[in-house]
């Protein structure tokens, strides 16, 4: 990956852990399910939970 491919992507991998990390302690899933959710939704905090929490219910 080129230096032009990852200027200014909130998704790095070490703010998409963190992020995962967060969503996975404040809903009750797995970190590799957060990563994955980050993966298919973005990064919108509130969709993120929203799906976080759908995901929870259903097992």
């Amino acid at each position: 990956m080129s230096e032009d491919d990852s200027k200014g992507r909130p998704d790095s991998g070490a703010a998409v852990e963190t992020l995962a990390r967060q969503l996975a302690r404040q809903t009750g899933i797995s970190e590799s399910d957060a990563r994955v959710l980050i993966e298919l939704i973005g990064t919108n905090w509130n969709s993120l939970l929203r799906e976080a929490r759908l995901l929870k219910s259903r097992r």
